[in-house]
């Protein structure tokens, strides 16, 4: 199996997709709309493009630190 994120020879790919669920049910939670419009939206940010690039080191912060990141937008 090929990994699809990797940093410094370590496979974040788990990581980085349970990051985004965590993240994506949070903006559902907090505004009220389903998982599905939450993705939409959050895929459409420069925050998941971050948090979709290693070498930012997004993946390795807070769900609470991308929340506000993505607001902040």
């Amino acid at each position: 199996m090929t990994s699809k994120y990797v940093y410094k020879g370590m496979d974040l790919t788990l990581d980085i997709y349970e990051t985004i669920r965590r993240v994506v049910q949070a903006i559902a939670d907090k505004d009220g709309i389903s998982f599905d419009e939450a993705y939409l939206l959050f895929s459409k940010s420069h925050t998941y493009w971050c948090l979709q690039t290693p070498a930012t080191l997004m993946w390795s912060e807070s769900v609470e630190f991308i929340l506000d990141e993505f607001y902040r937008e």
